[in-house]
């Protein structure tokens, strides 16, 4: 199953229609997404048996908004993938390296963000939604508290990130439009493997990124059950799981973003979401 929005209002979609929930579940199941997913198992279930011809919206991909729009919290892993961390000079994490970006930042799938002063980087990330309530979950029922995944860019402004002792992880990584997703969410049953996806980020159409998740030191189960030791999770909550090799700041020379660039990020079974740039206004 694969959950949009459009128009702010939480769509079905199936190749190239989509069924809108609240008008075709007459009013039984809420068109906010958010609210939607303090229902999901109620939504499944209904989902499960509705008919071809509810799909009756022709769906435009550039129409599609983040389909978790408002999250009430927003995890993210640093170095989470050995050749990352290798390229940035540390060895492995013991334990999961968690920090925030604020939902202030989230946007959806085709955007255009506005460079702040600095240097902009790029850091492509399978994103976990959380689908129910979840506090001290063993690992072996994680992925039952995953409504689904989706992608997602944790795009980083170096200069503010790295500022001070200890560095501003969360500021740097916040700006306006710094946490694109979509285009989808897409359950896990969808997938053959949802520890073992292809995930590769393109920069004006040159491979920068590429890996594939089951390369993760902490994967999806393990990441909920650490977070949810410490922290209740909730309906609609977002897990940035760390991004692989190949940022900018650990090339030679360094490169980063700037105006007219195009960044795709592309996670198998769930489509790709698009990014230019604009320079920061004088």
């Amino acid at each position: 199953m694969r959950l949009g929005v459009i128009d702010g209002r939480a769509v079905l979609v199936r190749g190239d229609r989509a069924a809108d929930v609240g008008r075709t579940s007459q009013g039984r199941l809420p068109a906010d997404p958010m609210a939607l997913l303090e229902q999901w198992q109620t939504f499944r279930d209904w989902a499960a048996g509705l008919a071809e011809e509810a799909y009756d919206i022709e769906v435009d991909p550039a129409a599609l908004q983040a389909p978790v729009p408002r999250p009430r919290q927003v995890f993210a892993l640093a170095l989470n993938y050995p050749p990352h961390a290798a390229e940035a000079g540390f060895t492995l994490p013991e334990e999961p390296l968690v920090f925030t970006k604020f939902p202030s930042c989230i946007t959806g799938p085709h955007t255009t963000v506005g460079l702040p002063a600095g240097k902009v980087d790029w850091e492509i990330e399978l994103v976990a939604v959380i689908g129910m309530p979840a506090h001290r979950v063993p690992v072996h029922r994680a992925w039952e508290t995953v409504a689904g995944l989706t992608i997602g860019q944790d795009l980083s402004e170096r200069v503010c990130q790295l500022r001070g002792k200890p560095a501003q992880f969360s500021l740097g990584k916040s700006f306006p439009g710094f946490g694109p997703t979509g285009p989808v969410l897409v359950t896990p049953d969808e997938f053959d493997d949802p520890d073992d996806l292809e995930i590769t980020g393109l920069l004006n159409g040159e491979v920068v990124q590429h890996d594939r998740t089951k390369s993760m030191i902490f994967p999806v189960p393990d990441l909920i059950a650490r977070l949810s030791a410490v922290v209740p999770l909730l309906p609609g909550d977002l897990v940035f799981t760390g991004t692989p090799a190949g940022v900018g700041n650990r090339r030679t020379p360094p490169r980063y973003l700037t105006d007219g660039d195009h960044l795709v990020s592309r996670i198998q079974g769930v489509g790709e979401i698009h990014q230019r740039f604009t320079a920061p206004a004088p």
